[in-house]
């Protein structure tokens, strides 16, 4: 089994559709000092905005580049935790300090073991 990527850190780069995805969910949600992506196996994306608590600044949004809609896999599991690769934080500038960052990213994310 192949080992999943979770990096939980600024260090992540968006990729360029998900880049104009997160841009629209920071305009929409002024408490937002970041949104939280999770990207799956099957290509999908789950999306929310969240506040300097680490608490939602918007609805989740599912989407999958280049596509009417996500995928027949997504729409049955809603996006299972078990087909997930990577999960990361794209922080709005100024970003928070390296503190809130952690709090945020533990409460959010959560914390590997």
């Amino acid at each position: 089994m192949a080992k999943k990527q979770q990096k939980k850190s600024s260090g992540l780069a968006p990729e360029k559709g998900e880049l104009a995805m997160i841009e629209g969910i920071i305009e929409g949600s002024p408490d937002a000092v970041g949104v939280a992506v999770v990207q799956y196996d099957c290509g999908c994306r789950k999306m929310a905005a969240v506040d300097k608590n680490g608490d939602p600044a918007s609805k989740i949004i599912m989407y999958r580049d280049n596509a009417d809609s996500i995928c027949e896999q997504c729409k049955d599991d809603n996006g299972s935790y078990m087909r997930m690769v990577k999960q990361f934080i794209h922080w709005k500038s100024p970003e928070p300090d390296n503190t809130t960052q952690q709090m945020i990213i533990a409460k959010v994310l959560g914390t590997e073991q």
